[in-house]
């Protein structure tokens, strides 16, 4: 059984501290531990086009494009950034990830790679990651940014060179890992303030996006996780796992959905989700939002709908189910 939630008040003021950043300002989070790779070689571009559900094969240096990994089955074996970048031999590709799904993707490209002329490289211990969060983070990072998400651009912060990438909540720097701390501090100067891996998680789970290994995994298909916008193309060659993609697209309809989750109490990650007697899903991320209170994502079967009020676990907590993202004038009690 999962664990019950707990809290106290320091943790809840520092939360609402972080996250008042977060929304007004801007928060200095180290995401160094992200998986990354890097493809270069004449063929990468191709390749990689390939394999994966987006179009790459109109991306020019400075833009990036947010994709999926799929089995033949049209499951996800991992979602991606990729990144388009100038490099010494012509446009490089760098793919950030989760660490969960890193080593997967890893023995994927280079089983499928063989015939292309691509190079493969991990860069995860050799890069560093900072992500600024928040209305202020393009001012403080003082990059020149396309307005586009995974926008990027080559820039230099006090000395230290970085690729900065703009995110759907700020913009993300990438640096040599020995010069995170460099930048970390030249960032806090500028007037970034240090946040908690909590408040973004908060952040996180109100607009509404999944992470791959706590909220998806390798049962989904994209169009589950409602990612078929920012991650599928449907007029692009093929890919593996397209024809299940496709099919599900146009003449399906999904068995699940992500959907939101206020909670009447807070709820742990792998705490059963019941509609009446049937069950419908479980919690996945969950959160304690100063805005919104508490708050999860979930995986739900499509006869729990939006309105609908389920039974959390065997506490006696009780959720409705929401649209995503979560509304932003919901008040903490809504529909309690």
């Amino acid at each position: 059984m999962a664990a019950t939630p707990t809290d106290t008040p320091a943790t809840a003021a520092s939360l609402a501290a972080d996250y008042t950043t977060l929304r007004e300002g801007c928060g200095l989070l180290d995401r160094s531990d992200r998986g990354k790779l890097a493809l270069s070689g004449a063929d990468a571009v191709e390749f990689l086009n390939g394999q994966v559900t987006n179009e790459l094969a109109t991306l020019g240096a400075g833009q990036g494009r947010y994709a999926a990994f799929l089995t033949h089955k049209g499951k996800m074996l991992g979602d991606v950034r990729v990144l388009a970048v100038p490099g010494q031999h012509g446009l490089e590709l760098l793919l950030d990830t989760e660490r969960a799904a890193l080593q997967d993707l890893f023995d994927m490209i280079r089983r499928y790679k063989v015939g292309y002329r691509v190079e493969l490289e991990k860069r995860t211990l050799e890069s560093g990651l900072v992500s600024l969060i928040g209305p202020r983070a393009a001012e403080l990072s003082g990059a020149e940014l396309g307005a586009e998400e995974h926008a990027n651009a080559q820039a230099a912060i006090d000395g230290v060179e970085v690729l900065a990438v703009r995110t759907d909540c700020g913009v993300d720097l990438i640096c040599r890992s020995e010069q995170t701390a460099g930048l970390t501090g030249a960032l806090r100067a500028r007037g970034a303030l240090p946040v908690g891996e909590a408040a973004a998680e908060c952040v996180r789970i109100e607009s509404g996006r999944p992470r791959f290994g706590i909220d998806i995994d390798d049962s989904v298909i994209p169009q589950e996780a409602g990612l078929n916008e920012r991650a599928v193309s449907f007029t692009k060659g093929c890919y593996v796992g397209q024809e299940t993609v496709a099919r599900l697209y146009y003449k399906g309809k999904p068995n699940r959905h992500l959907r939101g989750l206020l909670l009447s109490a807070p709820a742990a990650c792998g705490e059963a989700l019941a509609l009446g007697e049937r069950p419908v899903g479980h919690v996945a991320s969950a959160a304690d939002s100063p805005r919104l209170g508490p708050i999860a994502l979930a995986l739900v079967r499509r006869e729990a709908a939006p309105g609908d009020r389920v039974a959390v676990g065997e506490r006696g907590v009780e959720a409705e189910i929401v649209e995503l993202p979560f509304a932003a004038g919901s008040p903490a009690d809504a529909g309690r």
